[in-house]
């Protein structure tokens, strides 16, 4: 099997199956967006970061195990960002294309939007181990501006579609990163 060539920029970490690790793992790959170039602000960072939310709540909800965490890697070739979660639940795969919402569900728009952001998405088994990874592209130009996506509906203020403050995180200090003693399992750029 032919090798991929190495990506320019890659942040992998595995996170707590709950959603706290759900939270956290949207955050820091808002943060590793920000030290590549892509401020909280931009949409490249705000797209990939609403998307990597969806993907880690699938996974705490959908992908949990007891026991058992999740991995998220983000890379960026040329002008492509994926991200990928992956969980160890084989047999809770999403479907090919995610179903029409009932409007008075307060959940199951997740992968819809999902299909809305990202160029393209899918789901792939986990190599040589239990479980599944579901992956989204977004492709990014040399700009940093997002492809137009006819689809994707534009927010006209920070009010997200739950009613809640959608504003940036603040950027976290180095002292409070040393503080929590996180430390990826691989992140470069």
């Amino acid at each position: 099997m032919p090798q991929r060539p190495a990506p320019e920029c890659e942040f992998t970490m595995r996170f707590t199956s709950t959603p706290r690790g759900a939270r956290l793992a949207r955050r820091l790959v808002s943060h590793r967006l920000n030290d590549w170039g892509h401020p909280y602000t931009t949409p490249a960072n705000e797209t990939l970061t609403l998307i990597t939310a969806e993907l880690c709540a699938n996974a705490v909800r959908h992908g949990h195990v007891p026991g058992r965490d999740f991995h998220v890697q983000l890379t960026l070739d040329e002008d492509t960002f994926r991200i990928e979660v992956t969980d160890t639940r084989a047999e809770k795969r999403p479907p090919a294309s995610p179903p029409a919402a009932d409007s008075l569900s307060e959940s199951g728009r997740g992968l819809l939007l999902v299909a809305a952001l990202a160029d393209d998405w899918g789901v792939t088994p986990r190599p040589a181990a239990p479980g599944k990874t579901v992956w989204a592209k977004l492709r990014v130009p040399t700009g940093g501006h997002l492809y137009a996506h006819p689809a994707a509906p534009r927010p006209t203020d920070s009010v997200s579609a739950y009613g809640h403050n959608t504003e940036p995180f603040p950027a976290t200090s180095p002292r409070r990163r040393d503080d929590l003693v996180l430390r990826p399992d691989n992140a470069s750029c």
